[in-house]
């Protein structure tokens, strides 16, 4: 009996993760077992001679390091294996916030630490509040109540503010929720393990009405007159639901010719291929517009090879009515940060974005935006949200505010923006700081809006060096509108990009989640190791200016190592496959025979082995680019991309299942439309990749049409 191979080999402590074991004699195995500082001993579930699953329990405690390695073995077995352990409970990330409907309270999401914290407007006095395991999103269903959903855990915890102490009840509700929005008697979750939006009923213990199916990763919303708009993360496009019954009743995303006021991408708009994701979505009754927060519409090939082309900024879109269609007015670009979240004050016509690139939040004239002939002056002010004193920096204070630089603020991040019930205050949760700042915006249609104070919610310095990673992650400090989180969003992939200088050409943007364990990094490679990548990638997106310090090196690199793939939601509860598996389109796959097909006469083992399914998982097997037949370049303008081709990597096949879209090219799951726009083509770009390219992409062709389900079915839960 002895190991092999245990995976994922990075792992969280903040939820359970499961675990795929290969190895000889498993069919003896009975546990694996977890030395210090973890010091477990977990339960097999045994396939066969070759495979057995487990799963890792919640809060294995890892005191206050960022990282430890734990050591794998079989109980009575030879071979060893290594976990890196991610001590996430130890590192603060709040998320959300939300005001009560009385507004005497916030309540802020601490995900990392499953609980929210509940802060009094007029005392100041902060409450931490226990809730399931990854609290993500929160939304007033009331005076003194909110609800609040999870990531890991399938249950809503609906917490009543006016007890002493606050009452807690749970109840079930969508399992990887990302947003939650209330409109009277009925809330909308957004859930990316299935890619769905579902309407469930308040008053009737949050009853499901209805679930759609939507765009993938779905997660800003807004009520509007035509109905519940909802942004998809990872194709950048916005879809209107009937309130009522779910049903899809339009789409858009930003096409050739949209028109973009300000910033750098401004003369590009002709070739705009697709739009990024929305990060934030908030409807005007008043003026009967939907404005949305992104990085921009997507430039494609042009001309001047004008490539990776963020413009962080506010879009206005025109509602479908009778007489107008969902459709990109224009996106009104900063040229510099990130837009991150909205605010409205209809009253006013007054549009508060806050920018976590710059730790910045901009009053907009929400009117002129609205206008037919709105220009860059629709931007009214900017206030800077400094860091606490004791806050640390990640670089010299001199450093800062000069040769065009952005100044102390983005030490910030500025991650939800609430306005009081008396439109009087804004409040910003900064993420970085763990704070929450007060704005006087009395006069902020003036441009007079005024920084007034912050206090702390939680301490957010226990692991110092990754959180100084995590503002370089997010912050623009060269002002170029280029950071990290712009072209992997929360360390995750976002559509396609024109971009990487040679070859020049579209590529999907990929994840950094798990990434430290497949270097090299790149087509064709560039970077060996997170270190090396932190160290080009994040001086090139200052463009120099300035050259990342050693420090900076450290810390980014310490950050973007410790972002974990999410726990496979398509296993069950004890981390084995299932017996069958309901695939994204309707069809039903055994992952369990898919798992022997994987292995043997599909042919995909060669490529994609276990633990990380990817031949760079390994040293001896690294850094090997081919042609397994898939499509070579996207041919939108073809003549304005570098087409040289010189082989593909191999991308890790855990966590496939939330990754849209797929291959280097994206072309499983986009195509390019007839008007010059890159649209969704396949929303289960799983298939398309296995079956539409075989016999070179593997031997999908090989297999009956049960068998290729079956297949699918075990990739998906990988």
């Amino acid at each position: 009996m002895q190991l092999l191979t245990v995976g994922p080999r990075l792992v969280t402590n903040a939820t359970t993760t499961p675990l795929i074991i290969t190895g000889v004699g498993l069919s003896k195995a009975k546990a694996l077992v977890l030395g210090a500082p973890a010091s477990k001993s977990l339960p097999l579930v045994v396939l066969d001679d070759g495979h057995a699953f487990a799963r890792l329990p919640a809060g294995v405690q890892l005191g206050m390091a960022p990282e430890a390695i734990v050591e794998a073995s079989l109980e009575g077995g030879a071979g060893k294996a290594e976990l890196r352990f991610i001590n996430d409970t130890g590192f603060p990330d709040l998320v959300a916030m939300a005001a009560t409907g009385d507004g005497k309270t916030l309540v802020v999401v601490s995900t990392n630490e499953d609980r929210v914290y509940a802060l009094d407007v007029a005392t100041r006095k902060v409450t931490p509040i226990p809730v399931g395991d990854g609290p993500s999103a929160v939304a007033a269903i009331g005076p003194t109540s909110v609800v609040v959903t999870h990531l890991y855990a399938a249950e809503l915890a609906v917490i009543d503010l006016a007890a002493a102490p606050p009452l807690v009840t749970r109840v079930p509700g969508p399992k990887l929720a990302a947003s939650v929005v209330v409109d009277g008697e009925l809330a909308f979750v957004a859930e990316h393990a299935r890619d769905t939006v579902s309407a469930l009923e308040v008053n009737a213990g949050f009853k499901e009405r209805w679930r759609t199916p939507v765009a993938m990763n779905p997660r800003a919303m807004a009520v509007t007159s035509a109905g519940l708009a909802v942004g998809s993360l990872q194709t950048g496009e916005v879809e209107v639901l009937e309130v009522a019954t779910g049903k899809v009743l339009t789409s858009a995303q930003p096409k050739p010719g949209t028109p973009i006021v300000g910033g750098t991408t401004q003369k590009y708009s002709q070739y705009v291929m697709n739009g990024k994701a929305p990060r934030a979505l908030v409807a005007s009754p008043k003026l009967g517009r939907l404005f949305l927060a992104s990085i921009g519409p997507n430039i494609g090939p042009n001309p001047d090879q004008m490539e990776v082309s963020m413009n962080g900024g506010v879009a206005s879109l025109t509602l479908p009515s009778k007489s107008t269609s969902l459709a990109w007015q224009r996106h009104l670009g900063f040229g510099a940060g990130v837009t991150e979240a909205l605010a409205i004050d209809d009253s006013q016509g007054l549009l508060y974005a806050s920018d976590v690139g710059l730790g910045l939040v901009r009053v907009i004239d929400a009117k002129k935006l609205a206008r037919s002939d709105a220009d860059a002056k629709a931007l009214v002010q900017e206030i800077a949200l400094p860091p606490p004193d004791r806050f640390p920096h990640v670089r010299p204070d001199e450093d800062f505010n000069v040769k065009g630089r952005a100044g102390l603020s983005v030490h910030s991040g500025p991650k939800a923006v609430v306005l009081s019930t008396d439109r009087k205050t804004l409040f910003v949760l900064n993420r970085f700081t763990g704070t929450v700042a007060a704005l006087d915006v009395t006069n902020a249609a003036k441009g007079k809006a005024l920084w007034r104070e912050q206090w702390p919610v939680t301490e957010v310095l226990q692991q110092k060096t990754r959180r100084l990673g995590q503002v370089l992650y997010f912050a623009d400090l060269g002002r170029t509108a280029m950071t990290c989180d712009a072209c992997h969003l929360e360390g995750h992939g976002e559509g396609v990009l024109f971009e990487k200088t040679m070859p020049l050409r579209i590529y999907r943007s990929t994840t950094v989640r798990g990434s430290r364990e497949t270097p090299p990094y790149f087509t064709p490679a560039s970077t060996h190791s997170m270190g090396e990548t932190s160290k080009i990638v994040g001086s090139r997106n200052r463009f120099q200016n300035p050259v990342m310090t050693p420090e900076e090196i450290e810390a980014l690199t310490l950050f973007t190592s410790l972002i974990p793939t999410l726990p496979n939601p398509f296993v069950g509860e004890d981390g084995a496959p299932l017996e069958q598996l309901t695939l994204p389109d309707g069809s039903t796959g055994s992952p369990r025979r898919g798992l022997t097909l994987f292995e043997g006469r599909a042919q995909c083992a060669t490529c994609h082995p276990s633990p990380q399914f990817t031949t760079d998982q390994d040293l001896a097997t690294r850094d090997r680019f081919i042609d397994v037949g898939t499509p070579r370049f996207m041919p939108l303008r073809p003549d304005m991309q570098n087409t040289r081709f010189e082989g593909f990597g191999t991308p890790a096949l855990v966590g496939a299942w939330d990754v849209f879209p797929m291959l280097t090219t994206g072309l499983a799951g986009l195509k390019v439309s007839d008007d010059g726009s890159v649209v969704v083509n396949d929303r289960f770009p799983l298939r398309a990749a296995v079956e539409h390219w075989a016999p070179s992409h593997g031997r999908a062709d090989q297999l009956s049409e049960q068998e290729r389900n079956d297949l699918l079915a075990w990739v998906l839960s990988l």
